[in-house]
């Protein structure tokens, strides 16, 4: 058993809140494309969604941002005060993407929304972070990696756990072969949230512009304990820390055994229901990947049993002994046999990422696809998604790749698309 500290309920929510950060500014002379800065200038940026989270990636590049946007006044004043100036702001992301002087955007706002406004700001031509989890279905996916290819984009999705030092360390001791052939990982997890007060309906206040809030998900009328955090614990928004934590562990198991490309070929998930209370997530939650190309079983048990003192984690079961890896986000751990590893010469040495943002900063100099590039976000994000599906229609679920299908399942695969609201399509 390891000896990290485990995340409490509280910590988890301030972690989202506040992070030691240090602003970053790239060498000038970024980006000398048309219309672009040139020998002289720095990465000029654009922040959609600046609480939580977003305030994170407020307080990092500070120096180099432009404008801001969200739908809450509270949130765009603590931004600005983070950022020490007055910087113009914006309800309506739109306006931020129509300024020529910004370069590139970084987006934080609710997961419904992630699809469109990556979408629309490769088509204004900028460069995008974009927060995990990349897409609430298949079909946004293929939207969103569509833009950014069409329109020569680099977009950089937020599973962090990619550019943790810890991480690289166990990425190159299992890329190395030192437990051997992985057939299985056991992935555990607390439960979901439970609660949200029913009786908390009411007119949004006057600082939040709801109906933008909601965009294209289902309208439903303004309750409290909805916004801004608590979108996680609907299957509307947020599905669960499936969907959420599921996104940087499961962006681990990809990249530590290099099957960016690769689909499970079954999914089966169980949860049990909430009883009371506002949110509809089911409290526990347990799902089962199978995959055929390479050979292996990934599990997701909520709760699951820890192998580490922390909320949530994984252990590697390879055919020459297991690896823990607790954490998986900004925080990740590893066991010391893989810190003490080198790999040899000829051995196989991933990519190190000099740190999440500044490897999108550096893709943006270079043009090249970022660590987390945004096919490996979405491609990610669909297979926790299917989970959530398989949860849905309460049965296993067989995925076709090659046709992107469910085979012989018209429910589930009307699943992959979603309607949207209004003038908000996908």
């Amino acid at each position: 058993m390891g000896k990290k500290k485990g995340i409490s309920r509280r910590a988890f929510l301030a972690a989202s809140a506040s992070a030691v950060v240090t602003p970053m500014i790239l060498p000038q002379g970024v980006l000398a494309a048309p219309g672009r800065p040139g020998a002289n200038d720095r990465i000029v940026t654009g922040h959609i969604g600046v609480g939580g989270r977003g305030s994170t990636h407020v307080n990092a590049l500070k120096n180099q941002i432009a404008a801001v946007c969200d739908v809450d006044d509270d949130h765009i004043a603590k931004a600005k005060k983070i950022i020490g100036r007055d910087v113009d702001s914006y309800k309506d992301f739109r306006k931020l993407l129509d300024r020529k002087d910004i370069d590139a955007v970084v987006l934080a706002p609710p997961d419904h929304w992630h699809a469109i406004m990556t979408v629309m700001a490769c088509e204004a031509g900028k460069d995008v972070y974009c927060e995990k989890p990349a897409c609430k279905t298949f079909e946004e996916s293929k939207k969103m990696v569509e833009a950014a290819r069409r329109y020569g984009r680099v977009v950089q999705v937020g599973s962090q756990g990619r550019s943790n030092a810890n991480a690289f360390m166990a990425c190159q001791y299992l890329r190395n072969g030192q437990i051997g052939k992985v057939d299985y990982i056991d992935i555990w997890h607390v439960d979901n949230w439970v609660g949200g007060d029913p009786n908390k309906f009411g007119p949004p206040p006057a600082n939040l512009d709801w109906d933008m809030w909601l965009g294209p998900s289902h309208y439903r009328p303004y309750n409290s304990d909805y916004v801004h955090f608590n979108f996680r614990w609907m299957m509307d928004w947020g599905q669960g820390f499936v969907r959420d934590r599921g996104a940087h562990v499961m962006s681990l198991v990809h990249w530590f055994l290099n099957m960016e490309q690769a689909y499970p070929k079954r999914i089966t998930a169980s949860g049990t229901p909430q009883k009371e209370g506002l949110w509809d997530v089911p409290v526990t939650f347990e799902a089962r990947w199978e995959y055929e190309d390479p050979k292996l079983t990934v599990s997701w048990k909520q709760p699951g049993t820890p192998a580490w003192e922390h909320d949530f984690g994984a252990v590697y079961y390879g055919r020459k002994g297991n690896l823990i890896v607790p954490g998986g986000d900004g925080w990740t751990d590893v066991e010391e046999k893989a810190k003490k590893y080198t790999p040899p010469p000829n051995g196989i040495h991933p990519y190190k990422s000099p740190g999440h943002r500044e490897d999108w900063l550096n893709c943006i100099k270079t043009r090249k696809r970022p660590i987390m590039d945004i096919e490996y976000g979405c491609h990610v994000a669909n297979i926790v998604n299917f989970s959530v599906l398989s949860y849905i229609v309460n049965r296993p679920l067989e995925w076709d790749a090659e046709n992107e299908q469910f085979v012989d399942d018209d429910e589930a695969n009307r699943l992959l698309s979603s309607p949207g609201r209004g003038i908000w399509q996908i």
